[in-house]
C-alpha cells in the first residue's frame, strides 16, 4: 500500500517524498490580488516529482534535452482553460527540460540526503571549525568558464548544438534585456544612481526539483534575477541543470555551491560589488534529507559581511531535526566575526508555533528581518496555496517559510533593512508560478555607529 503524500499542512506521514519540501514551479507577471481560495480551481493535487511506493522507492524524474520554444507544436502556447486537466497533462508530456544530460532527480528525501552526505563528506567543514571550502574553489572556477547550457557538442551532435544555441537565446534575452545582442556586458548593468550604496538580497525556493514546464519557468527565473539585480542572491532547492544554465548566461555573478549532485544551495555574488574572501559548507549531522549550511565571507563596498543560506529540514515529522537546524544556524551567526554584520536567508520550513514554543523566540542579537520592518502583511506568508497552484493543493495553506535573519555588527556601521517585497507573484504564459515559493528582495543600509 502507498504511503501517503507529504502535505505542507503538517500531515506528513512516512518517508518524505521528493518535492515534499514544501515548495513547487513557474510565472508569469500578473497581480494575484483578489484571488482567494474560494476562487481557485479545484485540482487533484499532483505528486511532486514521484510517485511514492512502498519501501521509499519512487520513479526518479528525468533532465531531458532542452528543446527550442519554436519546435513546439502549436498547442504548447496556447493559454490552458480553466479547469482542464487533459490540457494541463498534455502540456508535461511536452515539457522541456534545460539539458541534454540524463540527470535523474533524487527519487526520495532520504536518497537526496544519501547523495548529499556523499558530498559533504568529501567537500565540507566541521561544524566546530571554519575553513575555506576546495569544493568552492572548483565552484569558482566553473563560474568564470561559464560551462555550455547544454554540456560539450561533437561534431557528431553538430544539429543538437544548433538547437542549444536557438534554445538559449530566448534565456539570455531574459536576463540581460532585448538589446543584449547590441551591447557590452558593461553597458547592459543597470544604472543604481542614487540608491548605489543599498544592499540588495534576493532568497528564493526555486523549486528546481519540479520538471513541469521547466524552461518556461527559468526563462522566468532569469528575467526576474535580471530585472533586480540583487548584490546577494540566496537559493535554494538548486539542480546541477539549473546551475548550468544560470553559470553559462549571469557572468556577472560569482557562484557558490552547497553541494554538486542532488538538490542544494547556492550563494551568488554581484562581482562589481560584492567582493568574495572565503567560504566553507557546516554539516547538519543528524539530517535525513542531506540539509547543510552555506556560508560566505564577503566585502560590500568596503564593509565586512558573513552570508548565510539553507534549507532547513522539510514536513511536520521532521520538525525536531528542523529546530536543530536552526539552532546551529543561530550559533553560526552569533559566533561569526563582531566587525562583520550576518544576513541568513533560506527557506527555513519553520512554523510560527516552533519558534515561540520550542525555542522560546529569537536570540537577543538575531532579529527577524520581517518583524523588524513591521510585519508587513503583504509579505507574511511566501508559500500560499491559496494562490499559487504550482503543486494543485485543494486547500488554502498560508505559511511564512522562507525568512531572512539579522545580526548587526558590534562594531562599525550598522546594517538596517529598508523594505522587503514578496516576488514572482505573476504567472507565466505557460500558466504556472515560476516555484511554489514567493521570492523575497530585501534592501538594507548602512548608518553610522551610534558610538
Amino acid at each position: 500500500m502507498d504511503k501517503p503524500p507529504c502535505s505542507p499542512s503538517d500531515t506528513c506521514s512516512g518517508e518524505p517524498r521528493v518535492g515534499c519540501n514544501d515548495s513547487a514551479p513557474c510565472l508569469v507577471d500578473t497581480k494575484v490580488e483578489g484571488k482567494t481560495g474560494k476562487n481557485k480551481k479545484h485540482k487533484k493535487r499532483r505528486r511532486a516529482a514521484c510517485q511514492t511506493k512502498t519501501g521509499g522507492d519512487c520513479t526518479p524524474v528525468t533532465v531531458e534535452e532542452l528543446s527550442p520554444p519554436s519546435q513546439h507544436p502549436p498547442e504548447r502556447n496556447e493559454k490552458r482553460s480553466a479547469g482542464s486537466k487533459q490540457e494541463k497533462n498534455t502540456r508535461k508530456t511536452r515539457n522541456p527540460s534545460i539539458s541534454p544530460e540524463t540527470s535523474p532527480a533524487p527519487s526520495s528525501h532520504r536518497q537526496k540526503a544519501q547523495s548529499a552526505q556523499k558530498t559533504s563528506a568529501r567537500s565540507t567543514c566541521d561544524q566546530s571549525t571554519q575553513t575555506e571550502s576546495p569544493q568552492l574553489q572548483s565552484v569558482q572556477t566553473q563560474s568564470t568558464q561559464t560551462p555550455p547550457i547544454q554540456g560539450e557538442h561533437t561534431p557528431s551532435t553538430e544539429s543538437k548544438s544548433t538547437q542549444t544555441k536557438q534554445s538559449s537565446f530566448p534565456l539570455k534575452q531574459a536576463y540581460w534585456g532585448n538589446s543584449f545582442t547590441d551591447q557590452s556586458a558593461d553597458q547592459q548593468k543597470p544604472q543604481l544612481s542614487s540608491r548605489n550604496s543599498y544592499l540588495t538580497v534576493m532568497a528564493w525556493n526555486i523549486d528546481g526539483l519540479d520538471s513541469d514546464n521547466v524552461f518556461d519557468r527559468v526563462k522566468g527565473l532569469l528575467s526576474l534575477l535580471g530585472k533586480y539585480r540583487a548584490d546577494v542572491v540566496l537559493l535554494q532547492e538548486l539542480i546541477p541543470p539549473t546551475l548550468k544554465v544560470l553559470q553559462n548566461i549571469m557572468t556577472d555573478y560569482q557562484f557558490l555551491q552547497a553541494s554538486e549532485e542532488g538538490y542544494f544551495t547556492g550563494i551568488l555574488l554581484r562581482k562589481e560589488r560584492v567582493q568574495f574572501l572565503q567560504s566553507s559548507i557546516v554539516k547538519y549531522p543528524t539530517t535525513e534529507m542531506g540539509r547543510n549550511l552555506l556560508v560566505a565571507n564577503v566585502s560590500f563596498l568596503g564593509h565586512p559581511l558573513c552570508i548565510m543560506t539553507s534549507h532547513l529540514e522539510s514536513c511536520k515529522t521532521g520538525s525536531q531535526e528542523r529546530l536543530n537546524q536552526l539552532r546551529r544556524v543561530w550559533k553560526w551567526m552569533k559566533e561569526a566575526p563582531e566587525d562583520h554584520s550576518v544576513i541568513f536567508g533560506g527557506d527555513t520550513n519553520l512554523r510560527d508555533w516552533e519558534v515561540v514554543k520550542k525555542l522560546n523566540g529569537l536570540p537577543d542579537s538575531i532579529s527577524d528581518v520581517w518583524e523588524m520592518l513591521g510585519k508587513p502583511e503583504e509579505s507574511r506568508y511566501t508559500w500560499d496555496t491559496s494562490i499559487n497552484d504550482n503543486n494543485e493543493i485543494p486547500n488554502s495553506i498560508r505559511l511564512r517559510f522562507d525568512r531572512i535573519f539579522l545580526r548587526p555588527a558590534a562594531e562599525g556601521a550598522q546594517l538596517r533593512p529598508e523594505s522587503m517585497t514578496l516576488i514572482g507573484l505573476e504567472k507565466l504564459k505557460c500558466d504556472y508560478f515560476i516555484s511554489d515559493h514567493w521570492g523575497i528582495l530585501c534592501t538594507f543600509t548602512f548608518e553610522a555607529s551610534e558610538e
